[in-house]
């Protein structure tokens, strides 16, 4: 928990807003960019635009702020996306990555290296309990848990 990292963030998230900006159009571009073959996972594109986005920055804001309904949500999230088939590792983590790039481009003024140096941290905690989440699922229940790719 750091109440100095979550006000960083917060004034980041603050700034987007204030300047009517929606990630999610050029994260999912990215994403799409780098995975091509992910596209057709998706039912809807905008309705899962909107929620993976706001789900990752939530979570990642939540850690900062110390928050303890991240790790069910996340352990959650990692079971349910069991139906996408063996996601591997790397998608997680170049989400998170795109999420915060994508943000601190949007941010503008209000992104300074110490705000980076904050999201970053907290989506490398994001990063390492997704990785937890999949240990602990496939250790209970290597039957139905995720394959870890």
């Amino acid at each position: 928990m750091s109440d100095a990292d979550a006000a960083l963030m917060e004034a980041s998230l603050i700034a987007v807003a204030d300047a009517s900006i929606d990630i999610r159009h050029a994260l999912f571009g990215r994403f799409f960019a780098a995975y091509p073959e992910r596209r057709a996972s998706f039912i809807s594109v905008d309705a899962a635009s909107r929620r993976m986005t706001d789900e990752t920055l939530q979570m990642m804001l939540g850690l900062a702020a110390g928050e303890e309904w991240v790790w069910p949500l996340v352990a959650e999230l990692v079971f349910t996306h069991r139906s996408y088939g063996a996601l591997p590792i790397a998608e997680y983590d170049a989400f998170i990555d795109m999420t915060v790039a994508e943000l601190g481009l949007a941010a503008g003024s209000a992104w300074s290296e110490d705000c980076a140096l904050a999201w970053q941290r907290h989506a490398d905690a994001l990063k390492a309990m997704i990785r937890q989440a999949r240990a602990e699922w496939a250790s209970a229940m290597p039957a139905g848990a995720p394959q870890i790719a």
